[in-house]
C-alpha cells in the first residue's frame, strides 16, 4: 500500500549535527524566531494606523484606545522575540560565514555576496530595533491616551515597512544563497520511494 506521509524524518533530531544556539542541521533556530517580530510589527503598525485615524471611536466593542493597547502589547512581544532572533542571527553571521579565525575572535569574513548581503540584512534589522525601542520609548509615555499618536504611529508604520524590507534580504540568504541549508547530494527524498531517509542517513540501494 502507498504511503501517503512522512513524518518522522521531518521532526526528529536524531543524526542532526547540534550547532549550539545555531539549533541543528536541517533545524536551525534563526528562520523561524524572525517571523514573530515581522508579524508582530506588521500587525502593531496596522492597529496605530486604525487607531490614530479614530475609526473605531471611543465606544463600541473595540475602541481607538483598545488598539492602541494591542499594538503596544504585540511590539513588546515583537521585541522580546526580537533579541533571540538577532542573538542567533549573529552567531549565524560569525560561525555559518567563511572567516580568517587568524584575524581575532569574530575573524575576518571573506568578502563574499553572501558576507555582504547578510551584513546589509543585519544592518536593517538592528535599524528596526532602534526604531521599536524609540516607539516603545514614546508610548510607555502615552498609556492612558485615548488613541494612538501620530509619532507612535508613524514609528510603528516605519518598524513595519523596515522589518519587511530587511526580511527580503533574509529570504535571498535562504532560497538564493542556500545559506544554513542542507545539500542534497545523496539524498533520496525527490526519488519516488516508499523508503523515508532519516537525517545523516545514506541512501539506501534500489532493490
Amino acid at each position: 500500500m502507498a504511503r501517503l506521509f512522512s513524518i518522522r524524518p521531518g521532526i526528529t533530531f536524531r543524526g542532526r549535527k547540534f550547532l549550539g544556539i545555531r539549533g541543528w542541521n536541517g533545524k536551525p533556530t534563526h528562520p523561524p524566531l524572525t517571523d514573530f517580530p515581522i508579524v508582530c510589527y506588521v500587525v502593531a503598525a496596522l492597529f496605530d494606523v486604525v487607531s490614530w485615524l479614530g475609526w473605531f471611536g471611543d465606544g463600541g466593542r473595540f475602541s481607538s484606545r483598545d488598539l492602541f493597547r494591542a499594538a503596544t502589547l504585540v511590539m513588546i512581544v515583537g521585541f522580546v522575540v526580537s533579541l533571540a532572533t538577532a542573538t542567533t542571527g549573529f552567531w549565524d553571521w560569525w560561525r555559518g560565514l567563511q572567516r580568517d579565525r587568524r584575524t581575532g575572535i569574530i575573524g575576518r569574513g571573506a568578502h563574499t555576496q553572501v558576507w555582504r548581503t547578510a551584513n546589509w540584512h543585519m544592518t536593517v534589522m538592528l535599524t528596526t530595533t532602534g526604531v521599536v525601542i524609540v516607539d516603545l520609548i514614546v508610548r510607555f509615555g502615552q498609556l492612558n491616551a485615548s488613541h494612538t499618536s501620530a509619532p507612535a504611529a508613524i514609528l510603528s508604520v516605519l518598524a513595519a515597512a523596515l522589518v519587511s524590507f530587511g526580511s527580503t534580504y533574509g529570504g535571498t540568504m535562504v532560497f538564493d544563497y542556500q545559506f544554513n541549508v542542507q545539500p542534497l547530494s545523496g539524498s533520496t527524498v525527490w526519488d519516488e520511494t516508499e523508503i523515508d531517509q532519516l537525517p545523516g542517513e545514506k541512501a539506501k540501494p534500489v532493490e
